[in-house]
């Protein structure tokens, strides 16, 4: 059986070139396309059926990628979600990974590497080239794509995790979880230094790729 993708894009033409690419990839089929998230929105509510990934656009009118992607997180949390934009600045894919985007792919994106990155999507629940893991990852080295089991993290360390990937500042973070904001960052240093990170990015993306959800 396929994987099942549906294409949000508000050009018709990259929406339609992007429908024959996929139809000669031999593990997914595309079932629609939407020219924004409210069409999608409207196509999910009507009973249309749900697929395994949406394959989305960050810049488009009435409904943009941002939202898209935050309204399928809390309402459709088993669909994956890969962007694919022209946009490749730090803030956009930040933005979209807390969003709840699971991976990021620019539009010159060769045949080959989409079909690929959807494989990897489905198989591993995220994929991010190399390219956004030197630009926005920059901070990760190899230590932080440890698995857990060869990190020893206390149960608070692993729920402060959980909320890096929220856009909560460090002190609405505190008020989560009932200590002060200085035991948060207590938290944070530790976890910098178990992981050789420096950032929150970093954290965010250590969370994602390790199975830390939101809470």
């Amino acid at each position: 059986m396929k994987n099942s993708i549906v294409i949000v894009d508000d050009h018709v033409l990259i929406a339609q070139a992007l429908k024959g690419i996929i139809s000669n990839f031999e593990q997914f089929e595309v079932l629609y396309e939407c020219e924004n998230g409210r069409v999608l929105q409207d196509k999910f509510k009507s009973g249309a059926t749900i697929p395994t990934i949406v394959l989305l656009d960050i810049s488009m009118p009435i409904m943009d990628g941002f939202e898209t992607a935050k309204w399928l997180k809390k309402n459709h949390p088993s669909v994956l979600i890969m962007t694919l934009s022209m946009q490749d600045d730090e803030q956009s894919v930040i933005k979209m990974i807390k969003n709840g985007s699971h991976g990021y792919l620019l539009k010159n994106t060769h045949p080959a590497e989409l079909e690929k990155s959807l494989l990897k999507l489905v198989k591993e629940g995220y994929y991010y080239p190399d390219w956004a893991s030197r630009m926005v990852f920059s901070s990760l080295n190899n230590d932080a794509e440890k698995n857990n089991s060869l990190v020893k993290l206390s149960d608070r360390e692993k729920e402060f995790l959980s909320y890096t990937i929220t856009e909560m500042n460090y002190k609405e973070i505190a008020e989560k979880m009932f200590c002060s904001p200085r035991t948060v960052e207590s938290y944070r240093d530790s976890l910098f230094e178990k992981l050789e990170l420096k950032t929150r990015v970093g954290l965010a993306v250590y969370a994602m790729k390790n199975g830390f959800g939101e809470k």
